[in-house]
């Protein structure tokens, strides 16, 4: 062998075994799974966790990844925010993941972030959220506000004459950030500020009945009011419980729930919420031939009373897109996968396609369902997919911004002054 070809060879190997992540260290391709399993957040998290180690089974069954096995390392960060932040930096940097899925609440998320921008780790985000962030090493696999909030708005505006609205939230950046949008979004409606009312309460609140009371007041005049809840873990059942005990039904004073579904439901008598709705961007309800497939694969494995919901199936489309991108890129090596990841396409399990765009987000179908009797949702509205968009278009100073990690390779462009505030270095 020249000296020229030992060179080559040497060359290549070194490329293969840095930049290759797990094809370099060990025998299997690590994932981390970040779902709080305790606290006010596990009635929503711990599904989601069960959801990322049945793909990885199902995963490995298929043969793996690049010829290896997948390997879950699953943490606790037992719905306390900074204990996320503690939990990726271990996975990172001793558990050494290759890619990590989780977070549901957006303080979670945010958390997160600077640990996995510093280390440049990936982080798959399966949950609908406020928008207002394009980070390099976050793929945003749930609903933006132009999938869920806005769609919400309008079908009660267009269809169910809602004149007054209550936004009532828990109180963190989600339900802040997305209430500010939609209070600009329905003062450009022409809805006057003093027929908007806005409440927040901490996590895990119980005391329903001032509130409640409150919004049946704000009916007084004869308007009719509707509710947009932001509501979040299972601060909702002692909602849902007062608005029963307080005789308000769907028809009285309609909401619409942006992280109430199937799976809160399952905890919840629903005889006094039919009619109620929620908007997703998947229900179980949805009839396709890839839902069925996954829903008999859920209750083979978890048994038939668990239920699937959005943020599970936002969680398998990611999940599947990682794989791809993987197998198309050759490596873990995140970089890589970045790049190997815009532009993925994967079926959805409502019948049509989902597409990750240069700004990290999905293409998703916004769809609102009536609750049942049974805790299921009937699907009184579906839409094509969406492009998600990374900054809304209903506050100003988002307005002008965009997100393009393909061409611009920035994920805060400043269409007015044509600069770049968010930048990832190797670009």
């Amino acid at each position: 062998m020249t000296g020229i070809k030992k060179y080559m060879l040497s060359a290549a190997m070194a490329t293969l075994f840095t930049a290759g992540g797990a094809l370099a260290e060990g025998d299997t391709i690590k994932v981390g799974v970040l779902h709080s399993l305790t606290g006010t957040m596990a009635i929503s998290e711990t599904t989601l966790k069960d959801t990322v180690l049945m793909m990885i089974d199902e995963q490995n069954a298929k043969g793996g990844v690049l010829g290896k096995q997948l390997e879950a390392v699953v943490v606790d960060p037992a719905s306390d925010w900074p204990l996320f932040a503690e939990k990726a930096r271990e996975l990172l940097t001793v558990d050494k993941v290759d890619v990590m899925f989780g977070c549901w609440t957006s303080v979670s998320r945010k958390s997160v972030l600077p640990v996995i921008e510093e280390l440049n780790g990936l982080l798959f985000y399966p949950v609908q959220y406020e928008g207002e962030e394009s980070s390099y090493n976050v793929f945003y696999t749930g609903a933006a506000p132009n999938q869920q909030a806005i769609p919400a708005v309008d079908y009660f505006l267009d269809e169910l004459g809602v004149q007054k609205f209550a936004l009532l939230g828990t109180d963190y950046v989600y339900p802040r950030t997305t209430n500010n949008i939609l209070e600009a979004y329905l003062k450009g409606k022409g809805i006057a500020a003093e027929d908007i009312f806005v409440n927040y309460t901490p996590f895990g609140h119980s005391d329903w009945s001032k509130i409640v009371a409150d919004v049946k007041a704000l009916g007084a005049d004869g308007k009719k009011v509707g509710v947009i809840s932001t509501i979040n873990g299972d601060a909702n059942i002692g909602f849902y419980k007062e608005l029963a005990a307080a005789g308000i039904s769907a028809d009285d004073i309609p909401v619409v729930a942006f992280s109430v579904g199937e799976e809160e439901l399952s905890g919840l008598d629903t005889t006094n919420l039919v009619g109620h709705l929620a908007a997703w961007n998947y229900f179980e309800s949805a009839e396709s031939p890839a839902n069925e497939a996954f829903i008999k694969a859920w209750k083979a494995r978890m048994g038939e009373k668990r239920v699937t919901n959005d943020p599970m199936e936002a969680t398998y489309i990611g999940f599947n897109m990682w794989v791809n991108a993987v197998e198309a890129a050759g490596t873990t090596d995140v970089d890589a996968v970045e790049k190997a990841m815009i532009g993925q396409k994967f079926p959805n399990l409502t019948g049509s396609e989902a597409e990750m765009l240069p700004n990290h987000h999905l293409t998703k179908p916004v769809l609102i369902g009536e609750i049942q009797a049974d805790g299921q949702f009937d699907i009184i509205s579906q839409t094509d997919p969406v492009p998600g968009d990374a900054w809304t278009d209903f506050l100003p100073e988002s307005a002008v911004l965009e997100s393009d990690w393909k061409d611009l390779g920035c994920g805060m462009y400043n269409t007015e002054t044509k600069t770049c505030v968010q930048m990832k270095s190797n670009y």
